[in-house]
This record gives structure tokens, C-alpha cells and sequence, in this order.
């Protein structure tokens, strides 16, 4: 499979940082349609991400982002297999990976991009291994 992650990521990715609050998130998230969004520093590099999953009621809305997003953000550089960002997804159990280039966020791919190279038939399964023919023999 030759598809890259630019090839499937979005690439107009919207940030946060980490020291806006939980209401400001939320109306980013309910006005652009998202589920997560990846919290940076000062010059564009990740530090963390926040999904809906962490905004759970009750907390408060003057509460920094920092306080309750995900610090061990995963990243992926832009220009690497896709199959390199599935396994990262499979393996940790998480359904984005923040993109990144030259160490500064340049968009997020998630299980559904992952999912348009299915629809597409992009992909190429691989086959089972075959079972041998050659009966085992014993040794006397």
C-alpha cells in the first residue's frame, strides 16, 4: 500500500492551546462539526489533544484545556504509510493521530479517513498463509 497519510488526513485542522478554557473548546467543537482537537504550544508542536470523550458534564467551564486533555498525544509525520498510523490506532486504542511536519501540527487523520481507503478499494488484503502440503514425519 503506497497511500500516504497527506493522502487522507484533514488537512484544515483547527487547534487549541493550553491555556483556553473548556467553554471556548466546546463552541469551537459545535461550530466546526469535531470531534477532537489537537493542543499546541506556542510555535505549532503538539502537547496534547482534547476530544469530546473529555468534556463530560460537570465540569467547569472557565477550567483550562490543560487540565483535562490528553497529555501522550500520538503523532504521525504527514508524509509516512498509512499503515503506520493504523497500527499506532490499533495498538493504543485511540481513533485519531495528530499529523505532523517538521514537528508542527498540519492535520489529524482518524479511523474514519482510515476507513475511505476501504471504500475506495484502495487497499490490497493480504492472503492467509497457505498450509503445507508436506505431511510431518516422525524420527526414529
Amino acid at each position: 500500500m503506497n497511500v500516504k497519510v497527506h493522502d487522507l488526513m484533514t488537512a484544515s485542522v483547527v487547534t487549541t492551546e493550553p491555556h483556553r478554557s473548556i467553554e471556548h473548546v466546546r463552541k469551537i467543537m459545535e461550530r466546526n462539526k469535531i470531534g477532537a482537537l489537537p493542543v499546541v504550544d506556542s510555535e505549532g508542536q503538539p502537547v496534547g489533544i482534547i476530544s469530546t470523550t473529555d468534556l463530560v458534564p460537570g465540569l467547569n467551564d472557565n477550567s483550562p484545556v490543560s487540565k483535562v486533555m490528553t497529555k501522550n498525544v500520538y503523532t504521525v509525520p504527514e508524509y509516512d504509510d498509512v499503515s503506520t498510523a493504523a497500527r499506532i490506532m490499533r495498538n493504543h486504542n485511540i481513533h485519531r493521530v495528530v499529523v505532523t511536519h517538521e514537528k508542527k501540527v498540519v492535520g489529524v487523520l482518524s479511523t474514519f479517513d482510515l476507513l475511505e481507503l476501504v471504500e475506495q478499494r484502495r487497499f490490497t488484503a493480504k492472503a492467509p498463509p497457505t498450509r503445507s502440503k508436506r505431511k510431518g514425519t516422525k524420527r526414529s
